[in-house]
């Protein structure tokens, strides 16, 4: 038994010493490539986080003031391993690294500015690499064109192979290029929205060639006043496109990280314009789930608690309903009692939120366990979002609830003129949707008076005339 078992090691060392050298003589393999590395040094960098906590801040009274420096100094350092097992591990930690950096609003800012790196400095491909993948892909397809070009009808280019159906779809540049065209043609009423144009004849699973855009990141505010760029004015385009996407259309983009997201004056007119990049990840709606959703936001923004209440516990929320809308807001459930549209966003609020995340993970875990899977990517989109707007300090805003709502509105007018034959009832539809949709204009009218400068004077003259002697 001994022997057998000394001689099953002595083979599986041989084989282990011949897989090593086999994967570092190879230029394109990886050890990343392994799953077993990967976790392995993702449990490593877990536990040398967890165990620089526990030692560093044992001793110090806690809430002292060497207490809070140890804490920051801490949150560096782990920021920082945490940053380099992105970096190392790459592919779907990446992802994860870029959405953490995008949380100013509810992580630690050491943990934010730290992750930060990764929206547009993540670890890039070696030109030798690139070449050999567009060698590979580009000399196939040559034949497929050749073919094409000789026959037609022959229409089979952008079929994904059967066998490979089940890859991960943000990984198929041929998916992300449809995703980039439908998006493109489903928005195209917004002149302030710019989406890279397909090379389709120079693309392939693996290349995908697309029009070269330059522009400063998102939540570049510094870039932006640079360039005369009005950042109240980009946070409401922002919020244009993604309630467009979610309530009306249910065709979500779900990686608006700062590095997905760029700005600029465009060069003809010099209105400013968003580009949107990175199309592989959309989350497709069901219209069940969006008209559920559109009823719930509607509830949130008009403070109407009972249908709030009715519509989580049918998104699965369940008991945890006001979890959800705290989630979804990114506000107190004080603040969403009192309308999100009317209380602005302050700084104790978000110390709030940022201190009571922790403290409510196990409700957080069993939220996320319940709702339905389309939720989860919708959070997503919801806190890059909130974090591009928390970079911008345009937070929250009234008008982009407001302009939610109007999305909500329309999406459901929609939906129940689809729903019937009678020329009244679809007339009477219309006109609600109008008088709706006129009540949020006159809404934001009022906001805006009370926020502007005419008020303080209407204000100044009403108190002057009630004051003057008669």
């Amino acid at each position: 038994m001994a022997r057998r078992a000394l001689k099953l090691a002595s083979w599986t060392s041989m084989a282990l010493a011949a897989s090593g050298f086999y994967l570092y003589s190879n230029k394109y393999l990886d050890p990343n490539d392994f799953g077993a590395v990967r976790v392995g040094r993702a449990v490593a960098t877990t536990a040398v986080i967890s165990y620089d906590y526990l030692t560093s801040l044992r001793n110090v009274s806690y809430g002292s003031e060497e207490y809070l420096q140890l804490l920051s100094k801490v949150h560096l350092r782990s920021a920082g391993r945490l940053c380099e097992l992105c970096c190392a591990n790459r592919g779907t930690f990446i992802k994860v690294g870029q959405h953490l950096g995008a949380l100013d609003y509810l992580l630690p800012q050491e943990y934010t500015s730290t992750l930060k790196v990764l929206h547009s400095q993540a670890p890039q491909s070696s030109m030798q690499e690139i070449r050999q993948v567009i060698r590979e892909d580009l000399g196939k397809e040559m034949l497929v064109l050749a073919v094409k070009w000789l026959f037609p009808e022959f229409e089979f280019m952008w079929l994904v192979d059967e066998a490979k159906k089940n890859m991960p779809l943000e990984l198929d540049f041929l998916n992300e290029g449809r995703n980039a065209e439908k998006v493109a043609q489903m928005l195209k009423h917004f002149d302030f929205l710019k989406v890279p144009r397909i090379y389709w004849e120079l693309s392939t699973k693996r290349v995908l060639l697309m029009e070269f855009l330059e522009g400063g990141q998102v939540n570049d505010r510094h870039y932006m006043e640079r360039n005369k760029i009005d950042v109240n004015e980009i946070s409401r385009h922002l919020g244009k496109i993604y309630s467009e996407m979610i309530f009306v259309n249910g065709f979500v983009h779900c990686d608006p990280h700062p590095g997905n997201v760029l700005v600029r004056k465009h060069p003809g007119t010099g209105k400013a314009e968003i580009i949107l990049l990175d199309h592989g990840l959309y989350q497709v709606l069901t219209e069940e789930f969006r008209l559920d959703y559109c009823h719930l936001w509607q509830s949130l923004i008009w403070t109407d608690m009972k249908r709030v209440q009715k519509y989580s516990q049918r998104l699965g929320a369940g008991d945890l309903y006001p979890l959800l809308a705290c989630m979804l807001t990114a506000r107190s459930w004080e603040s969403i009692n009192r309308g999100i549209d009317r209380v602005p966003v302050t700084a104790t609020e978000d110390l709030e939120i940022r201190d009571n995340a922790a403290n409510y993970l196990p409700q957080i875990s069993q939220l996320l366990n319940h709702v339905p899977r389309q939720m989860l990517l919708i959070f997503k989109t919801n806190d890059l979002l909130r974090g591009i707007e928390g970079a911008l300090g345009t937070r929250a805003s009234a008008s982009s609830f407001l302009n939610m709502s109007r999305c909500c509105i329309r999406a459901l007018a929609v939906h129940k003129k689809k729903n019937t034959c009678s020329f009244f009832r679809r007339t009477q539809i219309s006109f609600s949707e109008a008088f709706n949709l006129w009540q949020i204009n006159l809404h934001e009218l009022i906001l805006h008076v009370k926020g502007s400068r005419l008020s303080s004077w209407v204000l100044a003259l009403l108190c002057w005339l009630f004051s003057a002697p008669h």
